[in-house]
C-alpha cells in the first residue's frame, strides 16, 4: 500500500522553499538603487565672471544677470550663483538692480531665488531719489518683470522709510506693495533751488 503523504512531503517542502526564495529575492531587490549616475548632483559647467543678457522682441535689453561665479547642475537643471547682480530694464523707467550673496536660477532663467543680504535698488531720477529695499530673500521672475518676498522688507527713499512683512514687486508698473505689518515715516523732500 502506498502512502501518499510521504510522497507529497518533498513536493510541499520544495514549493515552500521556492516561495521563500522568491519572497527573499523581491525583498532584496526593492532596497537596491540603480547606480547609473542620475541621482548624483555633480556640476557639468562652471563659469567665472559671467554675463547673461535677455532681449525683448525689438532687440532692447530686458535684463542682465552677472556675477563672479556660477555652477550648473544637470540633474536639477539649475545654476547656483555667487554674489549675483540682476538688473532689469523697462522703457521710460530707471533700471532696477537686485544683488545678493547667493542665488539659484532655474533651467531657462524663468525664476531666480536670491538669498542672504538681498538689496533691490531703483535708480534715482531728477523727480525722485533712489529707492533701496533690503530683505533676506527674494524670488524674481525676470521675464515677467515681477518678484515677491515673504520676509521682512525695509525700504528707504531719501530720508523716508517704510518696512513690512512680505512684498509683491511689479517692475512693469513700477510698484512695490508691502503685504502686512507695515509702518514707516514719510519726510517730504525739500525743493531744489
Amino acid at each position: 500500500m502506498k502512502h501518499w503523504p510521504s510522497h507529497l512531503f518533498p513536493i510541499v517542502v520544495l514549493t515552500i522553499l521556492a516561495g521563500l526564495s522568491f519572497w527573499l529575492q523581491s525583498t532584496v531587490d526593492r532596497g537596491e538603487t540603480k547606480n547609473d549616475g542620475n541621482l548624483r548632483h555633480d556640476p557639468d559647467a562652471m563659469a567665472e565672471n559671467f554675463v547673461v543678457r535677455r532681449f525683448d522682441q525689438t532687440g532692447q535689453i530686458k535684463y542682465r544677470l552677472t556675477g563672479p561665479y556660477f555652477v550648473h547642475y544637470p540633474d536639477s537643471e539649475t545654476s547656483e550663483l555667487t554674489s549675483p547682480t540682476l538688473t532689469s530694464y523697462q522703457p521710460n523707467s530707471p533700471p532696477v538692480t537686485v544683488t545678493s550673496d547667493h542665488a539659484i536660477s532655474t533651467a531657462k532663467g524663468e525664476t531666480v531665488f536670491l538669498w542672504d543680504h538681498v538689496v533691490l535698488t531703483r535708480t534715482g531720477t531728477p523727480e525722485r531719489p533712489e529707492m533701496i529695499a533690503r530683505m533676506p530673500e527674494l524670488t524674481a521672475q525676470p521675464d515677467a518683470g515681477t518678484a515677491f518676498s515673504g520676509s521682512l522688507v525695509e525700504i528707504t527713499q531719501g530720508r523716508s522709510w517704510v518696512n513690512g512683512v512680505g512684498a509683491q514687486i511689479d517692475n512693469n508698473n513700477s510698484t512695490l506693495v508691502l503685504l502686512s505689518r507695515v509702518k514707516g515715516e514719510y519726510i517730504r523732500p525739500t525743493a531744489k533751488p
